[in-house]
């Protein structure tokens, strides 16, 4: 089954290496365009689902012509910046969800071994 894969990880969906990726410049969790912006949306996908057909063979990277904040660069600064009052929370939270996956994969073994 042909594919195509939209996101904006572009070194790690190449590395990969799928066979067709629409690559848009957008902050992750957002890789058909802005929200409630059905036009943008609606090209992504025409765009996507054309890279089927023209693609000139595996491996293929297209860019979606869209910027996310068209002239103001600073979104890519300010995306995921973590608040400094925050990183003592955040830092308990992720070392919490290591225990978890580490004790979930712990069950798992014991019921596969």
């Amino acid at each position: 089954m042909p594919t195509v894969i939209v996101g904006s990880a572009l070194d790690v969906v190449e590395h990969c290496g799928v066979p067709r990726f629409l690559f848009t410049d957008f902050p992750l969790g957002n890789p058909c365009g802005h929200p409630w912006d059905r036009e943008m949306q609606e090209a992504i996908v025409r765009q996507a689902l054309g890279l089927l057909v023209t693609a000139s063979g595996p491996r293929t990277t297209v860019k979606a012509p869209f910027g996310w904040k068209e002239g103001d660069p600073r979104w890519r600064a300010r995306y995921g910046r973590v608040d400094p009052a925050e990183r003592d929370r955040l830092l308990a939270l992720g070392e919490e969800r290591r225990r978890q996956r580490t004790k979930a994969a712990a069950t798992r073994a014991t019921r596969e071994g």
